[in-house]
């Protein structure tokens, strides 16, 4: 019950002071506002980017390794792209090779990607991203459709003339209706829409599948020349369930060096990379930023809590008299302390509510007219009032000390 009372005094004695000094409080709380602001605001965006990053990089999936001739690389010094640019494109034949010879595969895919003008009824979307896939794509990366079906295994065996479309360029070609049986001119050549892509919107990646058109790789090789040295062409495998990325790696080393005729000494003449490589350069960066809004709004929370600190001195000269009169009643040093350290405690979250709430107003702001979805999390919720906490708790506790060790005497005769 004592402690209640102290927490209610303290609380009647901040909201008092507050009252009583809107601009000095105001100002005083405005340095901790704007510290919280600034280092939660750039944990949001940066959480809300890599949470979307991290979807995307489960999208392409912890299981797959993907061989092709650049190796991933997340800023890496010794990154030898003289060396790489020097390989040959994975090849068509060397994925229906390791089809034939891996025990460890659960799917393998071959898919080469160019970008083309797409036609349909005199209307051109230009530059859309046109993407020539093996039949087991499907089983290796996840497919949404929101309508129609993936290719059949004869229409990819034959090479026939159909794809699956992107929600932007369905909309902005045929517009409303069922597009699915209808005719898209793409090379020239007129494509049957057999399924639509669930709408997906912008990607991290810039993989987004909304301006895409998916067909065979058989029939997408009449147009691409498969033996260019640049068509930036990719194998994708999954290993089966239990098997670890390391032994999957294993293999497909072995197998690839094999299809090659690469002899024992010679080096990779490949790249085998895997979605980890992503996380863990993503993961670096975002510790860097993360360094950074803590230095940024470091500097404001500095200010904040010297703002805390006056007002907290002024707070303590202004009821001197009381604090003696207090003390005189039988009050110990510890009941002023913890009065004082509440007082100083409060005022400080209260900045730091302040902060939270701009930052959760802005939020909602450029979710709904930026298109970028940003949420304010429960963690950053709590790292922020924890943060104004403990900015009180800092700046208060010289201020609250000093009061505590008034003589109760010499504090009765203050006039102030």
């Amino acid at each position: 019950m004592i402690y209640l009372r102290l927490i209610g005094e303290s609380f009647a004695f901040a909201m008092r002071a507050i009252v009583a000094n809107k601009v000095r409080t105001f100002l005083s709380l405005l340095g901790i506002t704007i510290g919280i602001f600034s280092v939660i605001s750039v944990l949001t965006v940066f959480d809300s980017i890599e949470n979307k990053l991290r979807q995307n990089i489960e999208e392409l999936g912890s299981n797959v390794l993907f061989i092709q001739k650049w190796p991933w690389a997340m800023g890496d010094a010794n990154y030898a792209w003289w060396e790489y640019m020097k390989r040959p494109e994975t090849r068509l034949q060397e994925m229906e090779e390791i089809q034939k010879r891996s025990n460890l595969s659960d799917a393998v895919a071959y898919y080469v990607a160019t970008n083309r003008n797409v036609k349909q009824n005199g209307v051109t979307y230009e530059g859309a991203a046109v993407i020539g896939a093996s039949h087991e794509y499907d089983k290796v990366e996840t497919i949404n459709l929101e309508s129609g079906r993936y290719f059949s295994l004869a229409e990819s065996q034959s090479g026939s003339p159909v794809g699956i479309v992107g929600n932007k360029l369905i909309t902005e070609l045929l517009g409303d209706g069922d597009p699915i049986g209808k005719d898209l001119l793409v090379f020239g050549r007129k494509v049957q829409i057999i399924g639509v892509f669930k709408k997906e919107g912008d990607n991290t990646f810039g993989k987004s599948n909304d301006d895409w058109v998916m067909m065979p790789v058989n029939f997408a090789r009449n147009f691409i020349d498969l033996n260019n040295h640049d068509i930036g062409s990719s194998i994708m495998v999954k290993g089966k369930k239990n098997i670890s990325n390391e032994a999957l790696r294993d293999e497909m080393t072995g197998i690839m060096r094999s299809v090659r005729k690469l002899k024992p000494a010679s080096k990779d003449n490949f790249a085998i990379n895997e979605t980890s490589i992503i996380t863990q350069g993503f993961d670096q960066l975002f510790g860097v930023v993360a360094i950074v809004g803590w230095i940024i709004g470091g500097f404001s929370l500095l200010v904040g809590g010297f703002g805390i600190a006056n007002i907290m001195f002024v707070s303590v000269k202004e009821r001197t008299a009381q604090i003696g009169i207090q003390k005189s009643l039988g009050a110990r040093n510890a009941f002023i302390l913890q009065q004082f350290l509440f007082e100083a405690i409060f005022l400080s979250m209260l900045g730091g509510l302040f902060g939270l709430l701009i930052i959760y107003i802005g939020t909602i702001l450029v979710t709904k007219f930026v298109g970028m979805e940003l949420i304010l999390s429960v963690k950053n919720i709590v790292l922020g009032m924890s943060v104004s906490a403990f900015i009180g708790l800092f700046s208060g506790l010289f201020p609250a000390w000093s009061a505590s060790r008034l003589d109760p005497v010499d504090a009765m005769r203050s006039t102030f």
